[in-house]
């Protein structure tokens, strides 16, 4: 990645805070260092433009980056996908020279008989909007595409950082979704391993596809709470602005992870699943489309398509955070760009998860809506 180094300078004085002893406060400041910069990784990784981050160099790089640490990295390319039948990947990356991966990192900071939490990131690090192409002057903003999966990475670092002990699994789905000969074509139809078959109505409704083979990914590895963040639609944006991420499925989990965000900045607000919406989603072709029919609660619309492929028992919730990803114009403490939302969002998430012990903080408790 291209950093331009700054030097910024904190000076605090123990005599602030007489009731902290140094060492303390010396832990306190590691601490805040650790997250600030895995928010930085995140706000960097989404900067990057696609010539520098295509799915091959955002797969290596990421193998390069947890080298080293306890994190085990696997990335799914090629025939791996095709054996586990990754097929929303397969193509939404088929129009793209840099095939498509889906990066599994595993962690458990010695706690492997702590249930699983599987955090989810969508990875399209540049979305032309496939045979449906975008036709907007300036599109520079589809290298952001990636936010989802730079929230997770910077999450994970913060975590293993700090050898917090968690039982984390990261799934980064990773593509480009471009126009070529090869791309698949609105109308095709994609065949799930869980069985569901699903009408791409619109190539540019592509995170969803993505996020289902994660999605299935982390029921096959016995995960008992998924969480997946993307930028997905442009639909929140219009309803809930650029300051604020929205939140769908299990509440007690949305609670929880809405509390977090009033406290660290990183915010959220529940959207309701609406049962009657589901209609929106009905083919004539197979047993799903990929968008809605109407135009309208495409967030909703989009997150009652991911529960399709979230499996019975595990408990999900899906945060789209397209409007949260980059500061429009420059403000008061941040350029304009990434923001790096999500990254400390996620790793608050796993240590108070993990810290309320194997209930969680959400209970078997009903959706929203």
């Amino acid at each position: 990645m291209t950093r331009h180094e700054a030097s910024v300078e904190l000076i605090l004085s123990q005599s602030d805070w007489p009731e902290l002893p140094l060492s303390r406060l010396e832990a306190v400041c590691e601490t805040a260092r650790i997250r600030a910069e895995g928010a930085m990784l995140a706000r960097d990784l989404v900067n990057e433009p696609p010539d520098a981050l295509n799915p091959d160099r955002f797969a290596a790089w990421v193998e390069a980056r947890f080298a080293g640490t306890p994190v085990r990295v696997h990335a799914y390319r090629g025939q791996e996908l095709a054996e586990r039948e990754m097929h929303g990947l397969l193509a939404v990356g088929a129009g793209s020279k840099h095939p498509p991966a889906l990066i599994e990192l595993a962690y458990s900071g010695g706690a492997e008989d702590l249930p699983l939490l599987a955090l989810v990131g969508k990875g399209i690090t540049f979305d032309m909007g496939g045979m449906n192409v975008k036709t907007a002057p300036d599109i520079s903003d589809a290298r952001m595409d990636m936010g989802g999966a730079a929230a997770v990475i910077g999450a994970m670092d913060i975590l293993v950082r700090q050898r917090v002990a968690v039982r984390v699994t990261a799934l980064i789905a990773i593509a480009d979704n471009l126009p070529d000969a090869r791309a698949m074509l609105p109308s095709s139809v994609i065949r799930y391993p869980n069985g569901l078959t699903v009408q791409v109505a619109n190539t540019d409704g592509e995170g969803r596809l993505i996020l289902a083979d994660a999605l299935l990914h982390a029921a096959k590895l016995g995960a008992a709470e998924a969480i997946d963040i993307a930028t997905l639609t442009g639909n929140v944006g219009q309803a809930l602005g650029l300051g604020i991420a929205a939140i769908l499925g299990d509440a007690g989990m949305a609670r929880t992870l809405v509390a977090i965000g009033e406290r660290n900045g990183e915010r959220l607000w529940p959207m309701p699943l609406m049962e009657e919406y589901e209609s929106e989603l009905r083919s004539d072709y197979a047993d799903l489309r990929n968008v809605g029919t109407s135009g309208m609660a495409g967030a909703i619309i989009a997150a009652l398509f991911i529960r399709k492929f979230v499996a019975d028992g595990l408990k999900w919730v899906h945060i789209d955070m397209a409007g949260t990803v980059q500061y429009k114009q420059e403000v008061g403490y941040s350029a304009a760009g990434a923001t790096g939302y999500g990254a400390r969002l996620l790793a608050d998430y796993a240590v108070q998860r993990f810290a309320a012990g194997t209930d969680g903080a959400g209970g078997a408790e009903a959706s929203y809506g």
